[in-house]
């Protein structure tokens, strides 16, 4: 099975009818692979009796020529993505044995396009981390150097796709959760702009800041999971109604490139030498390709980070509300009354990141503190968007590094909460924007660790996105 790293080889091999390759054979490769690096800690869960049944039904219909536009695609879910009949626990003991009892807008569309899940995947705990070391499972695992993290919150994801485990994978990105794994595993990564994709079954972290995005091996996987899962919904009022184009069938773009990217960013002092040097050749690869490769100045580069963590927090504390040991989840055993069930449910279910970002996010929007920090991170929001809107109007794209160092060691940066949130100082801006963003492997770096490279693009500006993406894999 080597070699097997896009849909259209899988379809291509498919159609040719060869009974030594077939769509159960291929499931039980990658079902192998996930036992045989089970260290990694990738899934949480595997639905292999069922993946099975899906692949015999679906191999019936690549047969009959009726397949949908995923047949062939195995994917993996993060474990904060709802499938009907399946647990569903954002990697937290609070919801630990939950089952849901509906599916996801996201797995709906993939699974009327003959996708077949291969399980749930490990992330950080309710999605709140950079390194996916808060996960009630334990932390996953980088492919390219076990005792290094995978990156996160879509961690699982990232990993599963990494190490062959499936072809792609759905994660989510409220600041980069997409992306920095992505980057930290060398695969793409893609984050849709806010309202592409529907939200609905998706367990909510930040609520104007969470999409879902495909993390995959090459550009035409994720335009097409893209195409595929994007649209309005009626379960979300925060869809787009806009149309979808069809992001999988536009033709790579020849066209010439205005990009700009960001001064401070560079000359940035928590940026490690080699991504620095990667960065730089990028640009230089862009120049002699012919594209416009200018630098800019983003004179709020130094706030972004906390005006996301506070906007975050603050939504966060709202929507985990919910889980009080009353409704559903998990029940502390010590609890006497009511007072005591949301006091000893919440403490013990809740791991100690999430109780962090939920008491600095109620904090945030206590009487006496709301217009100090939650109403001025709006304003601060305002401007990002503003100043970000303001390049892309005479630029096609940004280019970022996707995160200023390569994986570092599990345990690394977990004592210091404040050097783990800096992770996502070059992933937000697009999360505050609202806009697109993807990230691409760039190389690896002396010790052979995946870095990557991130371009953002004005809202709803996928096609070009994508497009450009594809010439840019080419050219490194």
């Amino acid at each position: 099975m080597e070699g097997i790293s896009s849909l259209s080889t899988i379809q291509s091999a498919l159609l040719k009818q060869d009974q030594n390759f077939t769509l159960p054979i291929l499931l039980e490769y990658y079902l192998n692979r996930i036992a045989e690096n089970q260290d990694l800690n990738a899934f949480v869960e595997v639905f292999a009796d069922e993946a099975r049944n899906k692949a015999q039904i679906i191999q019936s219909k690549v047969s009959a020529g009726t397949a949908g536009k995923l047949a062939g695609m195995i994917i993996g879910i993060k474990d904060n993505i709802c499938f009907q009949g399946h647990q569903v626990t954002a990697s937290s003991k609070i919801l630990e044995n939950y089952v849901s009892p509906f599916s996801a807008t996201v797995v709906e569309r993939i699974l009327a396009e003959d996708a077949i899940i291969i399980g749930r995947l490990n992330c950080d705990e309710f999605a709140m981390g950079a390194s996916n070391e808060t996960s009630y499972y334990g932390p996953v695992k980088n492919f390219a150097d076990r005792k290094r993290v995978s990156g996160g919150s879509s961690g699982g994801s990232a990993v599963a796709v990494q190490a062959g485990l499936c072809l792609a994978a759905l994660g989510t990105d409220t600041g980069g959760s997409v992306r920095q794994p992505a980057s930290f595993c060398g695969v793409v990564g893609l984050k849709p702009s806010y309202g592409r994709v529907s939200r609905h079954g998706i367990i909510s972290y930040a609520s104007s800041f969470d999409q879902v995005g495909p993390i995959t091996n090459c550009v035409e996987d994720a335009a097409l999971l893209l195409e595929i899962i994007a649209g309005p919904d009626q379960y979300d009022s925060t869809a787009s109604s806009k149309i979808v184009p069809a992001y999988s069938e536009e033709p790579q773009s020849n066209g010439k490139q205005r990009i700009a990217y960001l001064s401070e960013a560079l000359s940035s002092a928590g940026l490690d030498s080699e991504v620095k040097q990667a960065f730089e050749r990028s640009i230089a690869l862009l120049k002699d390709a012919g594209h416009v490769v200018e630098p800019v100045s983003f004179e709020y580069l130094d706030y972004v980070v906390p005006t996301y963590y506070i906007l975050t927090m603050a939504e966060a504390s709202s929507n985990l509300a919910r889980y009080d040991g009353v409704h559903y989840g998990y029940r502390s055993a010590h609890a006497l009354d009511l007072e005591s069930t949301y006091k000893s449910s919440r403490s013990e279910g809740f791991g100690a990141e999430v109780k962090r970002r939920i008491v600095l996010g109620t904090f945030v929007l206590s009487a006496g503190y709301y217009d100090a920090y939650y109403a001025k991170a709006q304003k601060v929001r305002r401007l990002i968007r503003d100043k970000t809107d303001e390049i892309l109007k005479k630029y096609d794209l940004i280019m970022l590094p996707t995160a200023p160092t390569p994986a570092f060691t599990i345990g690394e940066k977990s004592d210091d909460p404040i050097v783990s949130y800096l992770a996502d100082i070059f992933t937000v801006q697009a999360s505050l924007a609202g806009i697109p963003a993807i990230s691409l492997p760039s190389g690896n770096n002396k010790e052979g660790l995946p870095l990557g490279i991130q371009f953002l693009a004005p809202r709803f500006g996928e096609s070009n996105l994508l497009n450009f993406s594809k010439m840019y894999c080419k050219l490194v």
